[in-house]
């Protein structure tokens, strides 16, 4: 019996092996003949087997039984096979630097193969004996095509430039991938942004988002009405179904109730981007934070006077609106050890480094001196609502004395507690850092901050609760963490720190938030 319960006790209709094996026959049966098995093969992970029975599909520990048949796996060393697919932006650069900075990290020898018309290749060798460890495929295709291959089982990961549709959401719960919406299947590894950018010498060197979306809807056509010259406005903008694109529709055209103009001309790449803004002094272009090229970038305001700047540090605490995620998704299923310690190394500071590297926006937590943010204080205090009054601005100010804000932050779905997809991924980078005693001795403060809808009460209540909120979520990622180490505390101001303007939806996003501050 007690192999009886072995065997079943990682049985389980939810758990999934990662490797493709031989749709084929086989008998697993308990070492001490207990209980016999019989179904179809449908993966082996090098550890687990999963097999489609009379019972269901099952997911059964290889060390308790043996495997008959003609769908068992060979007896020889075990050998991780993953496909990676999705966003080319992200396969051609950033993965794969990824992939090599983890080989290093653990020691594996590694081939890289350019497969044409597919993309890249890995094998990775055990460094001690030469062994083949692994083979990873990484396909450049889209983020679309990543998420049908995933539905297809024909990826292990998707390497995506936005979130998962409803649609792709709910065929992979239809398919028995899980639900792509939570943290457990839904990871940042990157930053960047969206930037807009003239040809250097224009005169506008600032817009709201209002104004952007007028612009690429083809309500403003001249740059006279924006404060520059009596030149028409021309529109540059990459493919809206792949890489940015639907971010930009999503955020900017759609989130103001705007519809693209026909007047908008479209590039193929960055490159391209900048090369026509380049040509044409009165050109504008909407392109990669990383990939400005020469043209001027523009800084984004708003009607109460906020002015932001893309920045690297903008970027990764999420201040700047148009920030934009890369995600990594990935099924439900049981993934091969290899792979495991892969996602591990995602989340390192040495992975974080070779994202830097490589030229995106990393996620490493860094400590911003409140010396540091005189422009954003000063900013945002003058942007404050009627209804705080100067003793709440004190008691903010007073609270911060002899902190540095943390450069992580969480923000939340329109009226709620619910976090947004990249700050889900933000709890468990919070909480490795935790772990890992980088804050042992200290005190960690959850700040709740609001936007300026509603009373000031109100809103002091909802920033209390979302602060309350995401160091309850913290928490339970914590495992086997001893809390005496460190204080954790939640407090809120509510709308007293406005980030941005509140007369559009990416501004009151923006100011709903919980930041860390600690000492």
């Amino acid at each position: 019996m007690n192999a009886l319960r072995a065997i079943f006790a990682v049985a389980c209709v939810t758990l999934l092996a990662g490797f493709p094996a031989r749709a084929e026959d086989v008998t697993l049966t308990a070492r001490d003949g207990s209980i016999e098995l019989t179904g179809t093969l449908l993966t082996f992970d090098g550890e687990f087997y999963r097999i489609d029975t009379e019972f269901g599909i099952l997911t059964v520990d290889g060390s308790g039984v043996t495997c008959e048949g003609p769908g068992c796996p060979s007896l020889g060393p075990y050998v991780a096979d993953l496909t990676i697919s999705g966003a080319h932006s992200m396969g051609a650069v950033l993965f794969p630097a990824l992939v090599e900075g983890f080989a290093l990290r653990q020691g594996y020898a590694l081939k890289r193969e350019e497969l044409i018309g597919i993309g890249t290749l890995y094998t990775l060798y055990e460094g001690n004996s030469g062994q083949e460890a692994a083979r990873i495929t990484i396909k450049l295709t889209t983020s679309a095509e990543g998420f049908a291959d995933l539905l297809g089982q024909q990826a292990d990961m998707v390497l995506s430039m936005r979130q998962a549709s409803t649609r792709e959401r709910s065929m992979a719960r239809e398919a028995g991938l899980g639900d792509l919406r939570i943290a457990r299947q839904s990871r940042v590894i990157a930053l960047d942004a969206l930037v807009p950018i003239v040809s250097p010498g224009n005169p506008v060197t600032k817009l709201s988002i209002n104004q952007l979306a007028a612009i690429y809807a083809g309500k403003i056509r001249n740059w006279k009405e924006l404060g520059g010259e009596d030149a028409p406005i021309t529109p540059y903008l990459m493919d809206i179904e792949e890489g940015f694109g639907p971010v930009f529709m999503k955020d900017v055209i759609s989130a103001n109730g705007v519809s693209l103009s026909d007047r908008v001309r479209f590039h193929p790449s960055n490159k391209a981007l900048a090369d026509a803004v380049a040509r044409d002094p009165f050109g504008i272009a909407i392109t990669s934070f990383m990939q400005p090229g020469n043209g001027e970038v523009v800084q984004l305001t708003g009607a109460c006077g906020f002015e932001v700047e893309a920045s690297s540090q903008t970027i990764k605490a999420e201040d700047y609106p148009l920030t934009m995620p890369m995600y990594l998704y990935l099924p439900e299923r049981r993934m091969p050890l290899l792979a495991r310690e892969l996602l591990s190394y995602l989340r390192t500071d040495s992975a974080q480094f070779v994202t830097r590297r490589a030229g995106f926006v990393d996620q490493a937590l860094m400590r911003i001196p409140i010396r540091d943010q005189g422009d954003r204080m000063a900013n945002a205090i003058t942007a404050a609502g009627t209804e705080v009054s100067l003793t709440e601005l004190k008691r903010m100010v007073d609270s911060f004395d002899g902190k540095d804000r943390l450069s992580i932050t969480f923000r939340f779905e329109g009226g709620s507690t619910l976090l947004n997809a990249p700050s889900r991924s933000n709890v468990a980078l919070l909480a490795k850092a935790l772990e890992s005693g980088r804050f042992d001795g200290g005190e960690l403060v959850f700040v709740g901050f609001s936007d300026g809808q509603g009373t000031a009460e109100q809103n002091l209540s909802l920033a209390r609760k979302r602060a309350v909120a995401v160091k309850a979520l913290v928490l339970e990622q914590l495992e086997a963490f001893d809390l005496s180490r460190v204080t954790l505390k939640a407090e809120a101001f509510g709308e007293a720190m406005p980030m941005a303007c509140d007369d559009s939806a990416w501004g009151r996003g923006v100011n709903r938030r919980v930041e860390i501050w600690v000492n």
